[in-house]
Formats: structure tokens, sequence, C-alpha cells
């Protein structure tokens, strides 16, 4: 197998950190602890903000059922 098919830690990629609340530079803790992949350090900086307002607009649309 190719060491291009094996999942690992991406140097390019960012993930949020929900134990720490920080963005890490590549897959490094639990998958449990962490969301992502994302593109840039920025999206997953505001990773829970987006989230949050998803959740709000789920909520919103959901009451009209």
């Amino acid at each position: 197998m190719s060491q291009d098919y094996l999942p690992g830690p991406e140097e390019n990629e960012y993930w949020y950190n929900l134990r720490t609340q920080q963005v890490q530079q590549g897959n490094l803790g639990l998958g449990t602890d962490l969301w992502g992949p994302y593109p840039s350090y920025e999206e997953a900086l505001h990773a829970m903000e987006k989230a949050k307002q998803r959740n709000e607009e789920w909520d919103e649309n959901n009451d009209s059922w």
C-alpha cells in the first residue's frame, strides 16, 4: 500500500481541539477531541462559533415543523 493512502497527520490541515479549545496543525490528538480537518488556521479557529451558529439555525428551522 502506498504511503499516500495511509491516514495520519497532515501538515497542511488544521484541527480544532475540543478539550484544549485551541487550533492545532496535524491530527495529533484523540479523534474524539478533534473537529476537522480544516484547510486553514482561520477556519479551524472559528469551528465552535460556526457550529453554534448552525445549531441555532437548525433549532429555528426545526420549530417550524
